[in-house]
């Protein structure tokens, strides 16, 4: 992805979110710049990847396969007090997020606002396949029996729980969507089992400055800390 294009997303995301009545903390807006001028007390949102996280998948077509993400707080699998992960997600209308399971994280997947968020659901078996076993889900609380690979459509307020090996899919449709994320600690570079091949960060192309950072790009830090 062009780094003028993640610009642009992340300025659009910030919108989005503040049209919905949903406020990031001060630093999401804080250029490189500025990041280069904190020290040890953020290493909190360094080291447990808070932040701007985004992606086309490996597609190279961003509007219709992709997710903005900003990981608002998270704890650290190595331990730590903080047992729980929270996301915002900005989910554009048809813009899917493929297929996947997460083989440790369990979450709750809530629609803040906007659109109608929709997914499909299998189940995996002993060798990661989608199986057409039959599913039964929380949905804010109430168990319910879905169907697998039939289309689930979240309104505005409702939720849903994934449990890990779940495979999920999902998109926004009637607009686009705000999407909420409880979950217990994340580690997306380790807990992603996508059903087709897919890459979970974007390659970028330095085409101008960067305006903000994203939550892989803490690492210069890291190393020299």
């Amino acid at each position: 992805m062009k780094r003028s294009e993640i610009n642009q997303i992340i300025k659009d995301a910030l919108i989005f979110f503040e049209s919905q009545h949903f406020f990031l903390p001060p630093w999401a807006r804080w250029s490189p710049q500025e990041w280069d001028t904190k020290g040890e007390e953020c290493n909190e949102i360094r080291n447990n990847g808070l932040g701007w996280d985004l992606t086309d998948f490996g597609s190279g077509a961003f509007k219709s396969k992709g997710l903005t993400l900003f990981t608002i707080r998270n704890g650290h699998l190595k331990g730590g007090k903080k047992t729980y992960c929270e996301k915002i997600m900005l989910v554009r209308n048809e813009q899917v997020t493929p297929a996947h399971f997460h083989w440790y994280k369990t979450e709750d997947i809530i629609n803040r606002g906007g659109g109608v968020l929709c997914m499909r659901l299998w189940h995996s078996d002993k060798n990661e396949a989608p199986t057409r076993d039959e599913i039964w889900v929380q949905m804010d609380g109430i168990s319910r029996q879905v169907i697998p690979g039939d289309t689930i459509r979240l309104q505005v307020g409702e939720s849903i729980t994934f449990e890990p090996l779940l495979y999920h899919s999902f998109w926004a449709e009637e607009g686009d969507c705000i999407v909420g994320e409880v979950s217990t600690v994340n580690d997306d570079a380790k807990d992603n089992r996508f059903w087709d091949e897919a890459g979970r960060f974007p390659e970028i192309e330095e085409d101008v400055a960067p305006a903000y950072k994203l939550c892989t790009e803490y690492l210069k830090f890291q190393k020299n800390a």
